[in-house]
Parts: structure tokens; C-alpha cells; sequence
């Protein structure tokens, strides 16, 4: 008998059908993964079994050891012996280590707090994670990867019997995500187990005893990993074999559009520090200019610096055709005016206003552009926002849905669009696919090689080494901030690269 099973469950929103006749079961002691592209319904269907969507608002039936159980709240899911480690922190910031991991489940003795079993309680729960950190420190002084393992401490302390995690590494180093992996196989080894939803296939196929397809809103197929491929898996996922999924566009040969020399940004949270020293670049019309590097190797305050949203100085010259001043960007807006345009590897926090319209996003960055005589012109506004929906196929139930509700694969896309719609001569790339699906990538490589096709120069940041290999023309490698190496695609492979972005600087 399963631990679990769900069975025809169907979950609908207005104008979108997000789970249909979904059937699901889970083994005591198993890592069964969850895969499919964003909008698949992955997310939808954890949140119907953890009680986020209580249990009036869906169809279908959950049993919990053969027993049918319905639950209208997350706690309720909780009380049952199921933990979710969503996609979203929920950590308080302002409270301790130790205040989180027993929020709401202090002990109390005479009405007081027993700080000293807190403490007690939180060590070891940190320790499941090897988490190495002082239980008394505030939560908003850890990296985002350090509170993701709080996140997961914290599920852990509860006595799960089934671990919900969703995309649980997404925002951890690889020594960390391999931690995980580590704690997860000794709770499969005690019984506990567990849901498992990640994009990264290399991620599943070292930690799923199964996997299971969603599509659409069904599921297309549940197979043993060690009797199922990766390819199979994203055909599965996206209903057609992928191949050439990095198509890199064909060599550059216009003119430099970009310069940077003598390029560097203060720490801004360490006077006298320098996050990025010394780099000297050019991009080409038509090149994609890959920069790698691990994490705080100084990427991304390189490609935010250039685009004038610094939070340091910056000292440099920066090089554009027909600009007289060689400054750095005083602002965001003076790079725009110029042709500059930067997709930031926080959509949700830079790139989107999650609680505006579809349309309404698309044409932020050439609002401009519609005003006629003072006034909106909404029904050009639409049709230039419908042309670059349908363009880019943004799935969407319409111009007037919320971009918040819709998966972040389409998401991702609302931010390209949005700047494509600007015509940028320069555009700057931050984790394009970050936490998005194998088939949104696809789609997001494909337009990238056409964009540098066409004569748009791009400048790349990427964690993930095959897309950096795949779409880059040449790869400049930064480590503490420093430039340590610049390959040619035909001299770029992933030893070289990461031989460079450990180097020391």
C-alpha cells in the first residue's frame, strides 16, 4: 500500500484548467521527482496536497496510509506528517536562527519560552544540514543559500514523514546542494519521504528513485530513474525530442558596440573593497559574450554596473558609438537612452511588477511610445503588447492577467519582451533561465541566437556551464571579481572554464 496517493485530481482558475485528472502516488522512504515545464501544474498539484488550495477547491481525492483525508489549511497538512519547502522563503528576516526553526512551536514551561531547549532544538536541527552557523543570528544577515537550509532545518525539525520540496536548490552552491542531497538519502534510509521538484534533470537522476511527467496539466508518463533517460524526460516534458538546445548564433563580424576598460565597482558593504577590479571587455554587433564565473565572483554587479544600477561607485570608461562621455551610467535611464537594456537575474524583483497586467509589462520600458497628446493611446499600447504575447508565445489566459499568476517561464519572457519592444543595441542577460523549465530555455536560446543574428550584442551571465559553452562566442571568466581568462568558443570547454573561475584572481 502507497503512502500516499492522489487520485483525478483537477484544479481550475479563471479562464485556465491547471490540473487535470492528475493521479499521483508516493512509496514510504522514496524520493519520487516531479518534472515538466513551468505551467505544467507542478506547483498547483503540491499545493492541493499540502492544503495551500483547501480541499473544497479542488476535485479529485487524497489517501494518506489508505485513509481518505482532506485538508483546509497548510497547518492541517502539517499535522499529518507532510512539510512543504516552497519555491519562496518563509523565514522571518528581523528573528533569530533559532526563532525561526520553532516558530510557533516554542516550548513553554509556566507560560514562559524555554530559551535554552530553543537553542538546544535549533543546534540540532541545523546540524541535519550541516549547516555550521550560530543559532542566535538574524536570519537577514545569512546568504540566500544559507536560508534555504534554515528553510529546509526548519521542515526537518517538524518530523516530517513526507519532505515537499520545490526547486529546494535553486539558490544554493553546489557543495550545498549536495548537502541536501546527502540529508535526503539518509532520511530516505529512515523512511521519511519525499517529493522532489526540480529543473535541474542532473539533480533528479541523483536523488529520484522515480519520476513522474506533467504536461499540460496531465500526467503523460511515471517511470523508475534507472529505467528512463534525460532525453526521455524532457521529450516527455515537452512533447517533442529536443536537440541542439544552445543554438549559438553564427560568428560576429560587425563593429564594437560596447567597450569597457579599466572596469571597477566598490564592495558597497566593505569600504576599501572591490567586487569587480580591472575588467576590460568588448562586444561585437551580432556576438554573444558569455561571463562566467561562481558564485560572488562579481557578474552580476558587472552587468548591473554597466547598466548604471550600481549601489557603489564605479570607475572605468565605458564606450558606445556616438557617445561622447566615456562615464559610467549615472542611471538606469541614461543606459536605456543609450541602448542598453538588462535583464536581471530577480524577475519578480526587478523586472516585473507582479500585480500589473501582462500588457502592462510588456510596455513599461516604451510607455513613451503610446502617449498621444497627452493621453494613453490603450488601444495601441494593446496591439503592440498582443504582436510581442503572440511573438514570443507568452501563454497567457490574456493581456489584462496579472503577471504574477503566470508561470515563470512566461514571466521570464514579459521581461524580454519588454525590452525587445525598446530595440536595445546592447543586451545584458543576468541567469536568463533561471528557475524556468527545459522547454522555456529552449525557446529563450532560440531567440537569443536570433537576436545576436540579427546584430543585437549580448552579453551573457550564466551559472549553467552547457548554456554558457552553448550560446557564447567567447567566454570572459571572472573570479573574486577579476578577470582570469577569455576563451573562444572553439578553445571553451567546462574544464577550462572552471579552471579559470577558481583561479586565484
Amino acid at each position: 500500500m502507497a503512502l500516499l496517493e492522489l487520485t483525478a485530481i483537477r484544479k481550475d482558475f479563471p479562464g485556465v484548467r491547471a490540473l487535470d485528472g492528475v493521479s499521483f502516488d508516493l512509496q514510504a522512504g522514496e524520493v519520487h521527482a516531479l518534472c515538466g515545464e513551468n505551467g505544467a501544474g507542478k506547483s498547483t498539484l503540491i499545493k492541493v496536497l499540502c492544503g495551500f488550495f483547501p480541499s473544497h477547491s479542488f476535485e479529485g481525492e487524497i489517501r494518506l496510509d489508505g485513509r481518505a483525508v482532506r485538508f483546509d489549511s497548510l497547518r492541517a497538512g502539517e499535522e499529518h506528517g507532510i512539510a512543504l519547502i516552497a519555491q519562496e522563503l518563509a523565514l522571518v528576516p528581523e528573528l533569530s536562527v533559532a526563532e525561526n526553526l520553532l516558530l510557533g512551536r516554542e516550548p513553554v514551561r509556566h507560560g514562559l519560552i524555554r530559551w535554552d531547549v530553543v537553542r538546544t532544538q535549533a543546534r540540532r536541527a541545523l546540524d541535519r544540514v550541516g549547516l555550521a552557523i550560530d543559532p542566535e543570528r538574524p536570519v537577514r544577515e545569512l546568504g540566500i543559500g544559507q536560508q534555504q537550509l534554515v528553510e529546509i532545518a526548519k521542515a526537518l525539525a517538524k518530523d516530517a514523514r513526507i519532505l515537499v520540496l520545490d526547486e529546494p536548490t535553486a539558490a544554493l552552491t553546489e557543495a550545498d546542494t549536495e548537502r541536501l542531497l546527502t540529508v535526503l538519502r539518509e532520511l530516505r534510509s529512515r523512511g521519511v519521504a519525499a517529493i522532489y521538484i526540480s529543473h535541474r534533470l542532473e539533480e533528479v537522476f541523483k536523488i529520484a528513485d522515480r519520476i513522474t511527467v506533467l504536461r499540460d496539466g496531465r500526467s503523460v508518463g511515471t517511470e523508475r530513474t534507472d529505467a528512463i533517460t534525460r532525453q526521455r524526460v524532457i521529450a516527455l516534458m515537452v512533447g517533442r525530442e529536443l536537440k541542439d538546445l544552445c543554438p549559438r548564433p553564427p560568428a560576429a563580424s560587425g563593429p564594437v558596440v560596447l567597450g569597457v576598460a579599466r572596469w571597477s565597482v566598490a564592495d558597497p558593504n566593505n569600504p576599501g573593497r572591490q567586487v569587480v577590479q580591472d575588467v576590460n571587455l568588448e562586444v561585437r554587433a551580432g556576438e554573444v559574450l558569455g561571463i562566467g564565473g561562481l558564485m560572488g565572483a562579481g557578474r552580476t554587479a558587472l552587468l548591473s554596473s554597466l547598466f548604471g544600477a550600481a549601489r557603489s561607485p564605479v570607475n572605468g570608461e565605458l564606450r558606445l558609438p556616438g557617445r561622447s562621455s566615456l562615464a559610467p551610467f549615472a542611471s538606469p535611464a541614461e543606459a536605456i537612452a543609450a541602448g542598453l537594456a538588462l535583464v536581471s537575474e530577480d524577475r519578480k524583483r526587478y523586472g516585473l511588477l507582479l500585480e500589473a497586467a501582462v500588457g502592462e509589462n510588456l510596455t513599461l520600458a516604451t510607455l513613451r511610445r503610446f502617449v498621444r497628446h497627452g493621453l494613453l493611446d490603450a488601444a495601441a499600447q494593446a496591439r503592440e503588447a498582443g504582436s510581442q504575447c503572440a511573438s514570443l508565445r507568452i501563454k497567457t489566459p490574456g493581456l489584462d492577467a496579472l503577471a504574477g499568476r503566470l508561470s515563470g517561464g512566461n514571466q521570464q519572457k514579459i521581461v524580454l519582451g519588454k525590452w525587445l519592444l525598446a530595440k536595445p543595441r546592447v543586451l545584458l542577460l543576468d541567469e536568463p533561465t533561471r528557475g524556468i523549465d527545459v522547454g522555456a530555455k529552449a525557446e529563450i536560446y532560440d531567440l537569443v541566437s536570433r537576436l545576436a543574428a540579427s546584430g543585437l550584442a549580448v552579453l551573457l551571465v550564466s551559472s549553467e556551464l552547457p548554456e554558457l559553452l552553448g550560446l557564447s562566442h567567447r567566454i570572459l571568466v571572472l573570479s573574486q571579481g577579476r578577470p582570469t581568462a577569455e576563451l573562444p568558443a572553439d578553445e571553451a570547454t567546462a574544464e577550462r572554464v572552471m579552471a579559470a573561475a577558481t583561479a586565484s584572481a
